[in-house]
């Protein structure tokens, strides 16, 4: 993937931006597409806004949309859906493909194709109910991580640190998916990574060290304040770098993603092994988002990014497209 000012962009054709949606993260969601609409504009593409929460789908073909730029994020538009309908409709969008995207969200089988593929991710149990989040407790120690299986930006998290937190933190989590899991926690350094290209192509950029309050990187922190330090470059060891890259474009590789994503790691603090935590597939583009900040490290502009990002939209079944 290049960044290249000059890019005919005449050739992208007219370009819906993705954003909003009926996910819990919509309120980032219309931040990251406001970004990322305002960027295509400045380099000439048209480019419109346009919400699924208040559109059909149907429209896009409707009004002759020749591209899509996906900035929703979570379930209904990181998720494959919204990726399966474009392939219906044969309009070529951002990011990884149906299958990549529906993976990729679901954490549990995430880390069962990275477990196979032998990359090192934490333990964990799947619950069905507070007993056994106790159970799981048990098992994988304190601190340890209830989440969501399907969700992102920390929504419905919690680390808990005494039994009696149990039964609270499956119900915050049951209460965003019916699908929630127990993570053993892992206490070190929090990097992220992103990945650009497709297949051969694909490379890592660099990565970035998260210093957030009290080592509390939740919702409010990622979004909405400015006390959360974010290092680029990480201050890592030029080795302990260069081996998060090349493990966080196998996570990539493994299942399958194109264009883009961006995983987050932890970096045990006593064996500094780097543990896959999970990856997005449709990563935020706001003013405090991480992609964009690790691309310019690289020398890549806010607009070139989105340019880039946009030119290398596609289908799985290019062939089966809708003329």
């Amino acid at each position: 993937m290049t960044g290249r000012a000059d890019r005919d962009v005449t050739a992208l054709g007219k370009v819906a931006v993705l954003m909003g949606g009926r996910s819990a993260e919509r309120e980032v969601s219309l931040m990251s597409g406001t970004g990322v609409l305002a960027a295509l504009r400045s380099r000439g593409v048209d480019a419109h806004a346009f919400d699924p929460a208040e559109r059909e789908l149907g429209d896009l073909k409707r009004e002759g949309f020749q591209r899509c730029f996906i900035a929703l994020h979570g379930r209904f538009g990181e998720d494959g859906t919204v990726q399966g309908a474009l392939e219906l409709l044969g309009i070529p969008y951002t990011g990884p493909g149906v299958l990549a995207s529906a993976v990729a969200m679901d954490k549990l089988m995430t880390k069962r194709i990275w477990l196979a593929e032998g990359l090192p991710t934490p333990a964990w149990r799947q619950v069905h109910s507070a007993d056994e989040t106790r159970a799981a407790f048990a098992a994988l120690g304190s601190p340890m991580i209830v989440k969501p299986v399907r969700e992102g930006s920390t929504i419905g998290l919690t680390k808990v640190t005494h039994v009696e937190q149990c039964q609270a933190a499956f119900e915050l989590a049951a209460g965003q998916d019916p699908l929630v899991m127990c993570e053993q926690f892992i206490a070190g350094d929090e990097v992220t990574c992103p990945v650009l290209g497709t297949g051969a192509q694909a490379r890592s950029l660099p990565v970035i060290r998260i210093v957030a309050p009290d080592g509390n990187y939740d919702y409010q922190n990622k979004y909405f304040t400015d006390d959360t330090q974010y290092l680029v470059p990480c201050g890592l060891p030029e080795g302990e770098e260069a081996a998060i890259q090349a493990l966080v474009l196998k996570a990539f590789q493994a299942l399958g993603c194109r264009g883009w994503a961006r995983a987050d790691v932890m970096i045990d603090t006593t064996t500094r092994q780097p543990w896959l935590l999970e990856i997005n597939t449709s990563p935020g583009m706001t003013s405090h988002s991480l992609v964009p900040m690790s691309a310019r490290a690289a020398g890549l502009s806010y607009e070139d990014l989105c340019v880039s990002l946009l030119a290398s939209a596609a289908l799985d079944n290019p062939v089966a497209s809708i003329a």
